[in-house]
């Protein structure tokens, strides 16, 4: 049997913690940040912790 082969798009958009959680980058960052409050810059700009739901998609889609 060949290999699973691992979802390239998740696998480019998603880090794995030393934990093993999922990290994703925020959307909306990339353009029109003149009319984005400083507040809301900032609060995009962490990177969250993908919700157990998500994560277990993901991590089908990683071949784990």
């Amino acid at each position: 049997m060949p290999k699973m082969k691992s979802h390239s798009g998740v696998r480019k958009r998603v880090k794995i913690t030393g934990t093993g959680k999922l990290m994703r980058q925020q959307g909306g960052l990339r353009h029109n940040m003149e009319k984005k409050s400083g507040k809301l810059q900032r609060r995009m700009g962490r990177t969250p912790v993908l919700s157990a739901p998500d994560a277990k998609k993901f991590n089908k889609l990683l071949g784990k």
